[in-house]
């Protein structure tokens, strides 16, 4: 398990990327400084200043994968600066299920522990990597992605840096089996039958 200083290193060298790699990002320009929300009385250093982290690379892995957000509605004064965060905290065992960022590509940098991660191309091409600790990998914008910790002993811990202050998080089995799509569509959809659709979605907690 990575000591406390070596992800905290590894957690400030992430932060130092991922605010160059605002040059590449996808959000609008702003034409201020920054964007002050509406009614704000005074601005000053607080504004600019996020605790939320406090506390989460020290603290004991989590039952089930954690995500901890630093994005504009966490952080409001990223509005207009195209650059959000993320903690991706796994349990052994945990996974992150496969979702999308329509917004922004992911940049996952491994500070704890190993995971296997893998995405899917519009021709429908899988790929995959394992990756150790202090490794890096990029997820392309739009495109449907997961992280897994194959470890049965040990938690892994990972940093994202989003091109954007909103990416957006579409999770693919909270969309598909949770918002109410028709038993029959699905189950045609997935050539199985309505009964096994039921099923997942009531693993899911999804609507009947």
């Amino acid at each position: 398990m990575a000591s406390t200083v070596v992800k905290h290193l590894l957690f400030f060298t992430v932060v130092v990327f991922a605010s160059s790699w605002t040059a590449q990002a996808s959000d609008p320009d702003i034409l201020t400084d920054f964007v002050v929300p509406p009614n704000s009385i005074a601005v000053n250093g607080s504004f600019f200043t996020f605790t939320g982290m406090r506390g989460v690379l020290d603290s004991d892995a989590p039952p089930n994968f954690k995500v901890t957000k630093a994005g504009m509605a966490e952080f409001p004064a990223l509005n207009g600066q195209s650059v959000g965060f993320a903690v991706l905290q796994f349990p052994a065992g945990g996974v992150n299920p496969p979702h999308t960022h329509p917004r922004s590509a992911e940049h996952l940098f491994v500070v704890e522990g190993s995971l296997m991660v893998g995405f899917v191309d519009t021709a429908n091409k899988l790929y995959t990597q394992t990756l150790q600790l202090g490794d890096m990998f990029m997820f392309p914008k739009g495109l449907v992605h997961f992280q897994y910790n194959a470890d049965a002993q040990e938690q892994a811990t990972a940093i994202s840096a989003f091109g954007s202050a909103n990416a957006g998080t579409v999770s693919v089995p909270l969309s598909v089996f949770t918002t109410g799509i028709d038993d029959g569509i699905l189950a045609a959809s997935f050539k199985t039958d309505v009964a096994t659709i039921q099923k997942i979605k009531a693993g899911l907690g999804g609507k009947a």
